[in-house]
């Protein structure tokens, strides 16, 4: 901490909340906002535990353990499972969904309202080539990414959305309306769920490994001091995106007298920009879009080259991988964003309660110590439930299991069946591994 100024910690907190805060983190709180009505303060509470409170719990995770938190994951579960789970995770926050989200939505949302019809194709092309052109620019050296990113980007993006939440508060676009859909009945689990698209508790082990990374590049070894720097800078991260949710939900929320139910998150924001600001927000919007998407790009892509070079015992190097995930990126980002959203929901569905779960058992780590059977007890029963979320999200359900555990798992109608087994499974592993000691 004592080589660490308070301005490069700051810059670090910048870097973090700039590579969190992309595509999905634009556009899903104000469809929440929007879809919620007046129920939009609950939903939102479900949708910060996800999009906020557990990046941040993971934060303090990956601080605990001195950064070192892909060798607990290693530890901790059995050896094909933490190998699995790893590459699905990468491959999730980097080339399959996330990087290319963040192309096609910069390009959905911030360029696509100027073009023509007959030029759209071409654009989508032209736009995502220079897109992950300047991502790979700026990931290219890891080192200097948090200089580029905290110092640069980042600043002129607060500087952006400040201007468009003053107009929203200041103006609001019409009166907030009644809840639809699931929002009506159960708006926090739904909320919860949306914060699964943001993928930020996912990209936490990702960012969290990143930042420790190049703190250590900046001379600092021990542990703790490396522990307090993510800390500090992870609740700089997090308090920037609650403010940032909150007001995004609320412009969401009081747009719908004026614009009626929007087919999305882009195109409701698109809209309640145009009317804020008119020609002169579009402008804007595309500003924010872009710097945005153009930071979580660069961010993840270099998280995963890093992951992998290391998988592969440096035999690939780190620019080597960087370059192909960016291509693969640019392909995947081209079949367009509808396509992308829809293959990520039942992988995200399934991914994210065994994440959750092993997040939370890692602080308690130095009390579970070696009784790794906690850890697989729990891990083991949440696999079984995520993975039936998961089908049920692609449309592949059970009939009969689903009848038989909505009639006896709590919250399993709502895709959160996973957590009282879980706590289950947590309590028979300290149970087991107390009787195996007699």
């Amino acid at each position: 901490m004592d080589t660490f100024k308070k301005t490069e910690i700051l810059t670090i907190g910048f870097m973090m909340f700039s590579v969190f805060f992309g595509a999905g983190n634009l556009i899903f709180p104000p469809a929440l906002g929007q879809a919620a009505g007046e129920n939009y303060y609950i939903a939102m509470v479900g949708f910060m535990l996800t999009g906020v409170g557990l990046p941040l719990i993971g934060i303090l995770a990956i601080a605990l353990h001195g950064g070192r938190y892909i060798e607990l994951i290693k530890r901790r579960f059995y050896p094909w499972y933490s190998g699995l789970l790893l590459v699905i995770l990468y491959i999730c926050i980097g080339p399959l969904f996330a990087i290319p989200r963040t192309g096609a939505v910069s390009f959905e949302i911030g360029i696509r309202p100027f073009l023509s019809e007959d030029a759209i194709t071409v654009g989508r092309v032209v736009y995502s080539a220079i897109f992950f052109f300047v991502s790979y620019y700026l990931a290219i050296n890891p080192n200097k990414l948090i200089d580029r990113v905290g110092k640069m980007l980042t600043p002129l993006l607060l500087i952006v959305l400040a201007v468009l939440f003053v107009a929203a508060f200041a103006h609001p676009l019409g009166l907030i309306q009644a809840a639809t859909g699931s929002y009506a009945n159960t708006p926090f689990a739904q909320g919860f769920q949306d914060g699964y698209q943001t993928m930020d508790l996912l990209a936490t082990i990702a960012i969290g490994t990143l930042v420790v990374n190049t703190i250590r590049m900046r001379g600092v070894k021990d542990d703790r001091a490396i522990g307090k720097v993510c800390l500090i800078a992870g609740l700089i991260t997090v308090t920037l995106m609650a403010c940032v949710y909150g007001s995004l939900a609320y412009l969401g929320a009081t747009s719908t007298e004026v614009l009626g139910h929007s087919a999305n998150g882009g195109q409701l924001l698109a809209a309640a920009v145009a009317i804020l600001f008119g020609h002169a927000g579009n402008i804007l919007l595309a500003v924010i879009i872009a710097l945005a998407c153009l930071t979580t790009s660069c961010g993840m892509a270099s998280s995963t080259a890093w992951f992998f070079n290391k998988l592969f015992k440096n035999r690939i190097s780190y620019e080597r991988l960087l370059q192909l995930f960016l291509i693969f990126s640019f392909l995947i980002s081209n079949i367009g964003l509808t396509q992308i959203i829809a293959l990520a929901v039942p992988f995200l569905v399934a991914i994210y309660p065994i994440v959750i779960v092993f997040v939370l058992l890692s602080l308690l780590d130095s009390k579970i110590g070696e009784r790794t059977v906690v850890y697989h007890s729990a891990l083991n029963v949440t696999l079984v439930f995520a993975l039936l979320d998961g089908l049920n999200a692609a449309g592949l359900s059970l009939p009969f299991v689903n009848s038989l555990f909505s009639a006896y798992v709590p919250f399993y109608n709502v895709m959160l069946g996973w957590f009282v087994p879980a706590i289950i499974g947590v309590l028979y592993g300290l149970l087991y591994y107390h009787l195996k000691r007699r």
